[in-house]
C-alpha cells in the first residue's frame, strides 16, 4: 500500500516480454520486440460492479477484471508474449491437471494430505513459467515500476506488498478447510460442488488480502504477509536488468497517460 495518499492504486501482471498494469479504469501494457524496440498499447478495462458491496464476490470480480483484460492486450499489443504461451508452460499445465485429478481421485474421503499434493501439484505451471526466460525478472521490474512511482524515489526493492503471491497461504488454507467440509458432508462431492468450493476459497482469500493491506501495521498482517514475501524472493521475482526496467517505466508511465494522472490521481 502506497504511503502517498494522492497516487492512483496500480496492479500488474509479468509477461514474457514485458508487463501489463491495471489502473482504476484503464490498463496499460509495454513489451520489447524482437527488433528491441519498446511497444506500448492501453484501453479501457472491463469492470464488474454488480459484486461491488458483496463481501467474497467483489474480490472475485476484481480478478475477473484482470482475466478480461489479456485479450485485449493481445489484440492490442500483438507482440505480447503471455506467461502460458510457452511450450514448456502449457506441457506443464496439462501434466499438473492430471496429476492433480489422480491425486483427488485415489486420496481417501476427506484426506487433506491428497488435496494439499494436488494444491502443490498445481502450481508447477507457474513455477516452469517463472523459472523460463525473462517473466521472474519481468516480475521485478513490475514492481520496481509501481513502487518507484508510490514512493517517489529509485530505491525500491522487487518485492511488493500488493503482489497475488500473498494471495497463496489464506488460499491454500480457505481450500483446505473448504475440501475438508465439503467432504465431511458429501460422499462423493461433484465437479461443481468442488468447483463453489474452489470459488469460495478465492473469495475468502481476496477478502484476508484486502484486510491485510487495510491493517498493515497489525502483527497479524506482516505474518499473513510472510509466505507471499518469501514466495517472491526466492522463486516470483528476479533482479531486473535496466533495460528491462525501461520496460516496465514504459508501461507506468502509459498507464498514467491513459488515467489522465501525469502520477498522480
Amino acid at each position: 500500500m502506497s504511503e502517498h495518499d494522492d497516487k492512483l492504486r496500480l496492479g500488474g501482471m509479468a509477461l514474457r516480454n514485458g508487463l501489463l498494469v491495471h489502473g482504476p479504469t484503464r490498463w496499460a501494457a509495454a513489451v520489447r520486440d524482437k527488433q528491441g524496440e519498446i511497444q506500448t498499447a492501453s484501453g479501457r478495462k472491463p469492470r464488474f460492479t454488480k459484486f461491488d458491496g458483496v463481501p467474497g464476490m467483489r474480490g472475485v470480480a476484481r480478478l475477473g477484471e484482470a482475466m478480461a483484460v489479456i485479450p485485449l492486450v493481445k489484440r492490442a499489443l500483438p507482440a505480447a508474449q503471455l506467461p502460458y504461451e510457452a511450450p514448456s508452460v502449457a506441457g506443464a499445465a496439462g501434466a499438473a491437471t492430471v496429476g492433480a485429478a489422480l491425486l483427488r481421485r485415489r486420496g481417501r474421503k476427506g484426506s487433506l494430505a491428497a488435496e494439499l499434493g494436488a494444491t502443490a501439484v498445481s502450481l508447477v505451471p507457474t513455477l516452469v513459467a517463472l523459472r523460463a526466460g525473462e517473466l521472474a525478472q519481468y516480475h521485478g521490474a513490475e514492481h520496481k515500476a509501481i513502487g518507484e512511482y508510490e514512493q517517489d524515489t529509485t530505491d525500491v526493492t522487487r518485492e511488493h506488498d500488493r503482489c497475488g503471491s500473498h494471495l497463496m497461504a489464506p488460499l491454500i488454507l480457505s481450500n483446505l478447510a473448504g475440501v475438508a467440509l465439503l467432504r465431511r458432508a458429501v460422499e462423493t462431492p461433484s465437479t461443481l460442488q468442488g468447483s463453489a468450493v474452489a470459488l469460495a476459497s478465492m473469495g475468502v482469500a481476496v477478502e484476508v488480502f484486502g484486510w491485510a493491506e487495510r491493517h498493515a501495521d497489525t502483527a497479524t498482517a506482516r505474518a499473513l504477509k510472510v509466505p507471499g514475501y518469501e514466495l517472491q524472493r526466492v522463486l516470483g521475482t528476479r533482479e531486473p536488468t535496466e533495460a528491462q526496467l525501461d520496460v516496465g517505466r514504459a508501461a507506468l508511465a502509459e498507464v498514467l497517460e491513459a488515467e489522465g494522472a501525469d502520477g498522480h490521481a
